[in-house]
């Protein structure tokens, strides 16, 4: 076995071993993205909110704003926390104090709706419970030198290619599932879209960090040849580097980037209202200028030369939504990602 090939083995079993944590609904250990988790932990005084790390852009933007309109007065909010969806869902299922999420992706969510701290009816209005959104895509050096313009192109010969943990980060789940639907025709082909997958992981996968912020640091910092994120993540970091560029795949996924209230929080009021300001104009304005797709149909007709649309779009619903997809292929016993993982350490 070579050592590039042991390191592979090694980095899918600590995955793999992650996962199988999470299985049990039990946190891994005492800090999930690093939120102190500890149970009987004193809120602080403001709203808090969690948010997955690459909507740290838009929030920075949001928040201020939020503080400074008439909705926002009188409310003060806490310095974010900010980590992978599935470690904060996990860290408020342990009793971390928490007022509002942020999630980017719905199992992370529904996890909160099972243990009672959200209302089931958290995506009942018209955007479903997602003021903003993203599309996903694949970062590349200055210049695509490795010239990847498809999902297929990841497959080329010693290609190594970044992602998030699917198991913790929502991104993560996102990005396999944009390559999935591409290649499988929206689920129409699925044994092509499963090949494709296996491949993708066995092959070529160099590292998997824990959320998209961490995965975007190491790509940075010149681990892979490809990094498959957010279109959002990949604006904010070509904002601040010129050294990587993003391409959109003529067929991707969009990425639906969700917020619900914790029903039984300390601030449930001024929880609802950063909610309800999160779908006004203004924010959703702020939101579009931070890289992220604003769920307003006029604000997005301002700002649809900024986000072209990729020749398909797919979406989670045209693979069954999140309840099948997610059992589909992230179930710790028999998800095809699953099966793929415990493939890597045998």
């Amino acid at each position: 076995m070579s050592i590039t090939h042991r390191r592979r083995v090694l980095h899918w079993t600590s995955i793999l071993l992650i996962l199988l944590v999470a299985a049990t609904g039990v946190s891994a250990c005492g800090k999930a993205g690093g939120v102190d988790t500890e149970q009987g932990k004193t809120p602080n005084n403001g709203l808090a909110l969690s948010a997955f790390t690459s909507a740290q852009a838009g929030w920075n933007a949001v928040v201020p704003a939020f503080l400074a309109s008439p909705q926002g007065a009188g409310i003060t909010i806490d310095n974010p926390d900010y980590g992978a969806s599935g470690d904060l869902a996990q860290a408020i299922i342990d009793g971390h104090s928490a007022d509002l999420v942020n999630f980017s992706d719905e199992p992370s969510v529904n996890r909160l709706v099972r243990a009672g701290r959200v209302a089931s009816d958290w995506n009942a209005g018209p955007a479903k419970g997602s003021p903003y959104g993203s599309v996903m895509t694949l970062m590349v050096r200055a210049g695509n030198p490795k010239n990847i313009h498809d999902w297929s192109d990841l497959l080329q010969p010693g290609l190594e290619v970044v992602t998030p943990n699917p198991v913790l980060s929502g991104s993560g789940k996102w990005g396999l599932l944009a390559g999935y639907a591409a290649i499988s025709n929206g689920g129409q082909d699925p044994a092509a879209g499963q090949e494709f997958l296996r491949a993708l992981v066995l092959e070529h996968v160099k590292i998997a960090p824990s959320t998209a912020r961490q995965a975007t640091d190491a790509f940075l910092q010149g681990e892979g040849d490809v990094l498959i994120t957010a279109e959002s993540g990949a604006i904010d970091a070509e904002r601040h580097s010129q050294a990587v560029i993003h391409v959109t795949p003529p067929q991707t996924m969009a990425a639906d980037n969700l917020v619900a209230i914790i029903k039984d929080g300390p601030h449930v009021d001024a929880a609802t209202r950063l909610n309800d300001y999160l779908y006004t104009p203004d924010a959703q304005r702020l939101w579009a200028r931070a890289g992220f797709r604003p769920s307003d149909p006029t604000v997005a007709a301002e700002f649809a030369d900024e986000f072209p649309m990729p020749q398909k779009l797919w979406t989670i619903d045209d693979l069954g939504g999140w309840n099948a997809t997610d059992a589909r292929f992230f179930d710790s016993q028999n998800g095809t990602i699953t099966k793929i993982f415990k493939e890597a350490v045998q």
